[in-house]
C-alpha cells in the first residue's frame, strides 16, 4: 500500500472519531428541574405562560426581555433573555430556550421559536403592561 493511501485512511479515521465525539456532546431537551442541577447550558422546551406578564422596554434596555415559560412538566419559571424581543414572539406555539438556571431564574442565551401554523386562529395581542389580550382573526 502506498504511503499516501495510508495517510488518507488515518486522516479519515481521525475525522470520523472527531465527528462522533462532537455528536456525543449534543444535549437533548431538559426541564427546569434538571437545568437547575446542571452546570452547563441546557435546552428547555416549553410554552409561553400567557397568564403572566412579559416585560420588554426598548427605551430603557433594548437588550433585556423577560417572560414566564411553562416547561414540559408544567413548572413555570421566569426567563430573562439578554437580547431584544424576538419578532412574532406572541405568535409562537412552542419555545426552546438555551441557557442556564441561576437562583430560580432561567437566563437564556438563545430563544428558538416554533413557527405558528397558518391555520392557527388562536392569536394573542399584548398591551403596554405586558398583559395578554386574546383575539381571533
Amino acid at each position: 500500500m502506498k504511503k499516501s493511501a495510508i495517510i488518507g485512511l488515518v486522516v479519515i479515521a481521525i475525522s470520523v472519531c472527531f465527528l462522533v465525539t462532537l455528536n456525543a456532546d449534543t444535549s437533548s431537551y431538559s426541564d427546569f428541574e434538571s437545568a437547575a442541577k446542571s452546570d452547563r447550558e441546557e435546552h428547555v422546551m416549553g410554552y409561553w405562560d400567557k397568564s403572566k406578564a412579559m416585560h420588554y422596554d426598548a427605551k430603557v434596555d433594548a437588550n433585556r426581555f423577560s417572560f414566564y415559560l411553562k416547561d414540559e412538566k408544567g413548572l413555570v419559571k421566569n426567563v430573562i433573555y439578554s437580547g431584544s424581543k424576538p419578532q412574532d414572539f406572541e405568535r409562537s406555539e412552542k419555545l426552546v430556550l438555551i441557557g442556564k438556571m441561576e437562583n430560580d431564574v432561567f437566563y437564556a442565551s438563545k430563544i428558538l421559536m416554533k413557527c405558528p401554523s397558518k391555520y392557527n386562529d388562536n392569536l394573542v395581542e399584548v398591551n403596554k403592561e405586558g398583559k395578554v389580550i386574546k383575539y381571533k382573526n
